[in-house]
């Protein structure tokens, strides 16, 4: 029986699902537990495991529209979904905007006042669920609550579902059990090896699978083992948390209260506390703030920092209330910039490296100038070369309001009353597991902290504010009367640790501290903020959601070359070739969970062995065919895996499918996930994401081919795949793009190749060297390349003539199917990067209006103008390249379309022998003018139009 994700997969609306889930950011179901790197959305993870439990059937157009009603992603599934509704203002600009409502805009609105408004006696919710529905997928999901919020179908749904399905479900898991007899004879069980942050086990014990997830990581585990136990906690548990955790926040702060050491001399209380390094310029002698701008905050009213010189360092005087002009002044007045400290005395600048003192031995290794911390340091010492200073405080009055000040003399004493504490305390803190005593171990990411700060242990990374504020509560929880309540005070701390951290930066846009975790890094900063304990509410009084869970789960630590538990399915999401350092990363809160974990789960180690991590190293390939191997045979003959990667060209692809070919698994199919969100700002660009689900079954027969006679059986195979998707397309609203023919072109040819069980003349040991070290070289690689090749050749666009499709060079080509792309909404970078690979194409930069995620397009005729494409040479000296710029010279000469037809004629030599193609190429373009999403193509669709008439009419 085959799958119904072995056929078919809507990749487009889940690409679109996934975003919007992934752009609710903190608003995300499990993310709330606890900070994990690249969780994969839960509505991909839903998808993922009803696509393997559903089956195909002969009908697979029927398939995909139940598939869809299970998902809650059919047009009735998204009207359900609607939870926010439309102004009058957005009705009417949609109804005028569309021919089949226009007619109705005297009916429905009253236009005769100021605002615009529905009439009395017109159906408000007739109207919007008229205007709702002849909106693309894209616009509706922006009223819609996610599939996972949606708390069942109605009951003509369900009867739908089940006439078609042979089943009598009222409910997801109703569902899910019954599929699961029907097809194993008992409930089905979905394993995950590389469990991580849980969306995978979550969403299968949420569908209501018996559930297998394990990892090498114990805050994997920990954070796996709560989104099944917390969030699937009974309404009697959710009130226990609620109470625990209100009772632990109020008893730290009674007893920070009656220390005073969060008050002032006017009862005011602390919100935040602002720190910088400060270190001696080597020109001057001038002891020196290092901040990279004066700027303190900006929301709740604008206050800068004065520096002001007393002869051996800057008194530091905080303004509020700053003028414009003083607000720009101080945003460009920092004192470190990227280039190094920057003395405001002598004007000189030093690297930081200088600064820190760094030098080579005689080896010509880098020695690092900073002291190396000791374990029970929590401050800098006099002498050493950066020392911190306290020099801005947000206090919060009874009345609410809120002000900044510098630090004065009761502020410093109370400073000093808690390191005072701390010093007392450290030993016998860090001897009870209170607060971290780890060393920090030598990686890529750590390293950085060593390097930047020398800082050694992994207390370090906090002040002496936050190892009391986070000791106080870890003491408390060490003392909670249930497993589930230690757990859970677990993610507490472990939250309050991330976003109050001597990593925090001081946002001073919003007035607050962001986490430490912005990014998969620990980067060390020249100023941060640091929480006070009553800012730690909002981190600590995480009250969870509760969903009705399926807690037949088993998480644990384990390598999963050691798994000895069988499933149905297998889904993962490994670290292939992932840039993700997990196991230094999660050492961060591993130092604050050490006791509480072996207390909660002493059957758990508490160390992330690193040694064990599957890291892209040459041991990559061996340990994941272990790996992938041991799971083959802890998995049905007849179940299914699944596995996720982040695409990238075919020489990944090689690797990935000989690793799973050795692994005794065969490929079924192929499907990618395109989220996109914008860059944070820490690298260039686009943050681009397209996630893979790779499908896979076990290899049954041992059949032999050879190359030579598997390469027709390829092209076939790509044909098929493609026509089929092709056929199965839904025109109004494709689920498919080119990226996915592409990819079904590459799935297709590993769907032959490993359908076998040996090529002949191959030795996969060799191809998977090489498609590792020699791509070039691999015939496997260049048999995808060949594949992908026939993809391009069949993915015509609809419009053009095929004979005419092949007289188009490659650049031409990627022009014209990256517009056909944006007449179909699809604003992806991923597309474009796809299309330059698949053409061939070295670079397209000239040619694009717009990088940035999702928004990304190509220069219009007039945006191109008559600009040199240096960088494009084949499209510069193209018969298209000409077009558009007659469009633009009609354009510029006061719309005359005479004049672009002379300048075609006067550079192209072969003008009569041209016609056909002209006329093509200026039809393609002139269909974008009515098209909603492409107002900017207008003016040159309407010229278009008009150079084609000449063309057509001109004779000799």
């Amino acid at each position: 029986m085959q799958s119904f994700i072995e056929k078919q997969f809507p990749v487009s609306k889940l690409s679109k699902e996934s975003y919007k889930e992934r752009k609710s950011s903190q608003g995300q179901t499990i993310t709330g537990l606890g900070k994990w790197w690249g969780r994969k959305p839960l509505v991909l993870a839903r998808a993922a495991i009803l696509g393997c439990l559903m089956p195909a059937s002969d009908n697979p157009r029927k398939d995909m529209e139940i598939f869809l009603k299970i998902m809650s992603m059919d047009n009735n599934g998204l009207l359900l979904r609607k939870k926010k509704s439309f102004t009058p203002q957005e009705l009417y600009d949609i109804a005028a905007n569309n021919r089949k409502l226009s007619p109705y805009i005297a009916q429905w609105f009253d236009l005769t006042g100021d605002k615009i408004k529905l009439k009395p006696d017109a159906d408000k919710k007739e109207v919007e669920r008229r205007v709702f529905n002849i909106l693309g997928y894209d616009q509706k999901l922006t009223k819609c609550i996610r599939p996972e919020q949606l708390e069942n179908l109605d009951p003509q749904t369900w009867k739908e579902i089940n006439h078609h399905l042979g089943t009598n479900a009222g409910s997801l898991q109703e569902l899910t059990q019954q599929l699961s007899l029907k097809r194993f004879g008992h409930n089905a069980r979905v394993g995950d090896c590389f469990c991580g942050g849980g969306s995978i086990p979550f969403e299968a014990a949420r569908m209501g699978c018996d559930t297998y997830a394990s990892d090498l990581n114990p805050i994997a585990g920990l954070l796996t083992w709560a989104s099944i136990n917390v969030c699937g906690a009974s309404a009697e548990e959710l009130a226990e948390i609620k109470k625990f955790q209100q009772e632990v926040f109020e008893q730290v702060d009674k007893e920070i209260t009656a220390l005073g050491i969060e008050h002032n001399e006017r009862g005011d209380r602390a919100l935040t506390y602002l720190y910088c390094v400060e270190a001696v310029c080597p020109e001057c002698g001038m002891k020196t703030p290092l901040l990279p701008s004066l700027v303190v905050g900006i929301r709740a009213g604008k206050v800068v920092a004065k520096l002001h010189s007393n002869g051996q360092g800057y008194d530091i005087k905080i303004k509020m209330n700053a003028t414009t002009a003083e607000m720009k002044e101080a945003g460009k007045s920092g004192t470190v910039t990227t280039r190094g400290m920057v003395c405001p005395n002598c004007g000189k600048t030093t690297p930081i490296t200088a600064l820190r003192k760094d030098r080579r031995d005689e080896n010509g290794n880098t020695v690092y100038g900073l002291r190396q911390w000791d374990k029970t340091d929590f401050d800098f010492r006099e002498d050493d070369i950066y020392n911190e200073r306290l020099y801005a405080i947000r206090y919060q009055r009874p009345d609410g309001s809120r002000y900044y000040r510098a630090p004065n003399e009761r502020d410093m004493q109370n400073e000093a009353k808690v390191k005072k504490i701390v010093a007392d305390n450290i030993v016998s803190w860090q001897e009870q597991g209170l607060v971290p005593s780890m060393e920090i171990e030598s990686g890529q990411k750590t390293d950085e902290v060593l390097r930047n700060r020398g800082w050694t242990h992994w207390n370090h990374l906090f002040s002496a504010r936050g190892l009391y504020n986070l000791s106080s509560i870890v003491k408390y929880v060490i003392d909670a009367p249930t497993h589930l309540l230690k757990v859970v005070g677990m993610l507490g701390i472990n939250k309050c640790a991330d976003n109050n951290s001597n990593l925090c930066r001081w946002h001073a846009a919003y007035d607050k501290s962001e986490q430490t975790f912005y990014n998969q890094a620990l980067n060390t900063l020249m100023n941060w903020g640091v929480r006070s304990y009553k800012m730690l509410s909002s981190s600590w009084l995480r009250f969870v959601s509760a969903y009705p869970i399926n807690r037949n789960a088993k998480v644990q630590l384990s390598d999963a070359r050691n798994i000895s538990t069988g499933v149905n399915f297998w889904i993962t999401d490994p670290p292939y070739a992932d840039a993700i350092n997990y196991h230094e990363l999660s050492e961060f809160f591993l130092a604050w969970d050490k006791r509480l974990l072996q207390e909660a789960f002493p059957e758990w180690y508490t160390d992330t062995k690193r040694i064990l991590a599957i890291k892209g190293d040459e041991h990559f390939s061996q340990n994941m065919i272990e790996i992938y191997s041991n799971l083959t045979k802890h998995m049905d003959d007849n179940g299914l895996q699944v596995v996720m990667f982040t695409h990238s060209d075919s020489a990944v692809w090689a690797q990935l499918a000989l690793i799973m070919w050795k692994s005794g698994l065969r490929v079924c199919a192929a499907w990618n996930i395109a989220t996109e969100t914008d860059a944070s700002g820490l690298k260039d660009g686009n943050y681009v994401k397209g996630t893979v689900l790779l499908v896979l079954r076990k290899q049954t027969g041992n059949d032999t081919a050879y190359l030579d006679e598997i390469n027709v059986d390829i092209k076939n195979e790509v044909k098929t795949q493609i026509e089929s998707m092709q056929a199965l397309d839904d025109k109004e609203e494709p689920n498919f793009s080119d990226p996915d023919y592409v990819l079904a072109a590459y799935a297709a040819s590993l769907k032959v190749l490993t359908s076998y069980k040996n090529i002949g003349e191959l030795d996969l040991d060799v191809e998977l060297n090489l498609a590792i070290n020699d791509p070039a070289k691999s015939r496997i690689v260049r048999l995808i390349e060949r594949a992908k090749k026939t993809a391009f050749d069949l993915i015509i666009p609809a419009d053009f003539e095929s004979y005419l499709w092949k007289d188009l060079n490659s650049a031409e080509r990627f022009y014209i199917k990256g517009l056909e792309s944006e007449k179909r909404g699809n604003y992806q970078v991923s597309t474009y990067q796809e299309f330059a690979r698949g053409f061939a194409i070295d670079s397209y930069k000239q040619l694009m209006a717009s990088v940035r995620a999702n928004t990304a397009r190509l220069k219009t005729p007039v945006e191109l103008a008559m600009r040199s494409l240096s960088e494009a040479p084949d499209f510069e000296r193209s018969t298209l390249r000409l077009v558009l710029a007659a469009i633009h010279i009609s354009i510029k000469e006061d719309e005359k379309p005479e004049k672009g037809l002379f300048h075609i004629k006067n550079n192209l030599p072969d003008y009569w022998g041209s016609r056909d193609m002209l006329k093509q190429l200026l039809a393609f373009l002139k269909d974008t003018k009515d098209i909603g999403n492409m107002p900017h193509w207008a003016q040159s669709a309407e010229m278009a139009k008009h150079l084609y008439v000449l063309v057509d009419n001109d004779h000799v």
